[in-house]
């Protein structure tokens, strides 16, 4: 190991600590501020500045509330009228969401961007979705009309590919039977797989659909959407970004990206409003 990674990833841990004892404090803001300031505040409407609400869509295991608790009010923060949801709930399975179907999940993302815009007023949303939650809104884009009623879609580490969790779906092969007991008990998971029947139809014909403006950010140290790389789509207005072109001290990796990266953070809201877009640097973790 080289000598500048030794010096680094204790002070990654560091910061991760840091980060973590962070954590209640945002909770307490999230749950003193969300219903009256913008966070599922159905009486928010959007300002002139920002004249679209943003609906946060959670990745796999995650739900409305935890996956949310740095990056909502970061953005409820900057005038943001900002909305989350559950999806892909299974039977008997509390907190611990996005295991469903994807398609089921898509359609359960359309009904709320729909009850969002009407109770806003706005034409259209912006979509903010981090790991399954960037990549299963495409399936709404492309298949059940949500390209009329979004600007954006954001991927904060999104499966856009599939999850090979660094091969080891490549396993799966030699466990006859696992395949077929993932997809009876979690369809969610199953549909992630890469070459899976989902990610076949979704990816089929292009990855991106005519009028919506899409925006990848990826980490090297994902151990999950991997290879990362496979997270980019093609396109002719996609904008694919790598964290440690902006900032090689970042060692965010998949679960983190979405949690409390706020160089993530800041070029989500770079995406969100491109004409005042600023430079994304190391520094952005303090703005």
């Amino acid at each position: 190991m080289l000598p500048w990674k030794r010096v680094l990833r204790p002070l990654a841990a560091l910061l991760l600590t840091a980060a973590v004892a962070a954590v209640p404090a945002a909770t307490a803001h999230a749950a003193d501020s969300a219903p009256s300031t913008g966070w599922n505040d159905w009486s928010c409407k959007p300002s002139a500045d920002h004249p679209r609400p943003v609906v946060l869509v959670h990745g796999t295991l995650g739900n409305s509330v935890d996956n949310w608790l740095s990056l909502a009010p970061y953005l409820e923060a900057r005038g943001y009228c900002v909305f989350s949801l559950d999806y892909g709930q299974l039977s008997g399975v509390p907190l611990f969401y996005g295991l469903g179907p994807i398609d089921q999940s898509a359609g359960q993302l359309s009904a709320f961007v729909d009850k969002v815009l009407a109770a806003t007023g706005a034409a259209k949303a912006d979509l903010v979705g981090h790991s399954q939650g960037g990549m299963m809104p495409r399936y709404y884009l492309k298949f059940l009309g949500g390209a009329a009623k979004v600007n954006a879609l954001v991927g904060l580490a999104p499966d856009n590919h599939g999850a090979t969790l660094s091969g080891l779906t490549s396993l799966l092969p030699y466990f006859p039977g696992a395949g077929d007991l993932i997809k009876a008990t979690t369809p969610g998971l199953a549909d992630q797989i890469p070459g899976s029947d989902f990610l076949t139809k979704l990816n089929a014909g292009g990855d991106t659909v005519p009028g919506v403006h899409y925006t990848v950010i990826a980490t090297k140290y994902d151990e999950v959407a991997t290879p990362w790389q496979s997270q980019y789509l093609s396109g002719s207005d996609v904008h694919n970004v790598l964290l440690q072109d902006l900032c090689p001290l970042d060692l965010t990796e998949h679960v983190a990206i979405g949690l409390f990266d706020r160089i993530a953070f800041h070029e989500v809201a770079n995406a969100l409003d491109t004409a005042h877009a600023s430079a994304t640097t190391c520094a952005s973790a303090f703005s």
